[in-house]
């Protein structure tokens, strides 16, 4: 019994020991727009990696309406402020329900995921798609960028957030864009596989 308690602690000790910042970078969508404090999938994914015993902190530095130029403006020093091991990169939403430069739109993806790569921090990039009704060629593009930055710098990818929630009018929001609060396990559900093999690098592996 004794030898059993050691070998816990020890495990628990080492968990903690290599614990680290995982620091979401995205818009409303990870931000919890229209939710009550804690019922986002951010928070959610903060109290799975608690459930597991890991002592990795989650920080959400998501804003509702935030574009990836807003994104690109802000990262240095969100990244000086909280020194992520993990980035989980959610932009581009707004960019494409406004409209703007898919060009513009991939640039400043690609230079959040170098910038951030340069300091060694693993980004785990997550896509988003728009409503076909801005045309299927501009969707289609849209849709593309995610999958080609992805591709180029060998990303863990989570090619839609939405991908369990949004043909379900039943986890929508009034607004009929954002997801509500019985969507919020689903989004963590969707990110979650790919953030944890992510992980396993580590000299630990996350428990089922």
């Amino acid at each position: 019994m004794r030898k059993f308690l050691s070998v816990i602690l020890l495990f628990i000790v080492a968990c903690y020991a290599q614990a680290g910042t995982v620091l979401v970078l995205g818009d409303s969508l990870s931000a919890g727009y229209g939710l009550a404090a804690g019922e986002g999938w951010v928070s959610l994914l903060q109290q799975r990696l608690e459930q597991r015993g890991l002592g990795h902190t989650v920080v959400n530095a998501s804003i509702s309406g935030d574009t990836t130029a807003g994104g690109l403006a802000r990262l240095d020093a969100v990244l000086d402020q909280h020194r992520p091991d993990w980035l989980l990169l959610e932009l581009g939403a707004n960019d494409g329900l406004r409209g703007l430069s898919l060009t513009a739109m991939r640039d400043n993806l690609n230079e959040m995921v170098m910038r951030a790569t340069a300091r060694g921090i693993k980004v785990v990039l997550i896509g988003i798609q728009i409503p076909p009704n801005y045309g299927r060629v501009y969707t289609e593009r849209f849709t593309a960028v995610y999958r080609e930055l992805a591709t180029r710098h060998r990303l863990p990818f989570v090619p839609f957030l939405m991908e369990k929630v949004a043909l379900d009018p039943a986890l929508i929001q009034a607004d009929q864009l954002h997801p509500n609060a019985l969507a919020q396990p689903l989004l963590l559900d969707t990110v979650w596989p790919v953030l944890e093999k992510t992980m396993q690098d580590s000299t630990f592996k996350i428990q089922n």
